[in-house]
């Protein structure tokens, strides 16, 4: 067993996605693959090494699934941005992001659990609560593993993109259904306007054309 408490410098470990869907088959709450592995599940083939795997959780389900995580398995929270402590020490009116779950016996992590918010019928953008989707559309079955929608995780990188951000998003973007595809670009008109992935999107001169600017054949 470790002996010391984890740092944000602990090793990670990242669990493949199937193997995330066994540790959290006990779940009794809605959990969802985010981020490029999201990104990846749904290509079906990884785009770039992953440093981490993500899920995420609404804020009201955090407690049952970090509860029903195995015995072997420790959650610690990053509160108020920096400081790290164990779940069961956060307090009501905390703030919480990310949760990292750590394999106690490896002493390193293997999770990250991103909190969402969300409404019974709708999940709902954290940023602007003005961007929803219901929950079919905003997280998808594949091969029996929840997944959030590729169009999703493009919006939630768009804030404030990295290279690598834009490595995942040329290797998606162009895969998108139509539909996916005008949501995420009217998504980056409202929501993130300033994004430099916004260029495409509003400008006509743009080398890869926003759909609504396209010419029908």
């Amino acid at each position: 067993m470790a002996s010391s408490a984890p740092t944000p410098e602990t090793r990670w470990e990242p669990l493949a996605a199937q193997a995330v869907a066994d540790l959290l088959a006990s779940s009794p709450v809605r959990w969802w693959l985010s981020g490029g592995v999201a990104l990846d599940r749904w290509l079906g083939a990884p785009i770039r090494e992953r440093s981490n795997t993500d899920v995420s959780v609404v804020f009201g389900d955090l407690p049952q699934l970090v509860a029903s995580l195995p015995a072997e398995y420790d959650a610690w929270a990053v509160r108020d941005d920096d400081d790290l402590v164990p779940f069961a020490e956060i307090q009501e009116g905390d703030e919480v992001q990310p949760v990292l779950v750590r394999d106690v016996e490896q002493d390193a992590w293997v999770l990250k659990v991103n909190v969402e918010d969300g409404a019974p019928r709708a999940w709902v953008y954290k940023r602007d609560p003005r961007l929803q989707l219901p929950w079919d559309r905003a997280v998808l079955d594949i091969d029996g593993i929840p997944t959030g929608a590729p169009e999703v995780q493009l919006v939630w990188k768009a804030l404030r993109p990295r290279p690598e951000d834009d490595v995942d998003k040329d290797a998606v973007l162009l895969r998108l259904s139509d539909e996916a595809r005008a949501w995420y670009e009217r998504c980056i008109l409202s929501i993130h306007p300033h994004s430099s992935w916004s260029i495409h999107v509003r400008s006509p001169f743009a080398p890869a054309k926003a759909s609504w600017n396209r010419k029908r054949s």
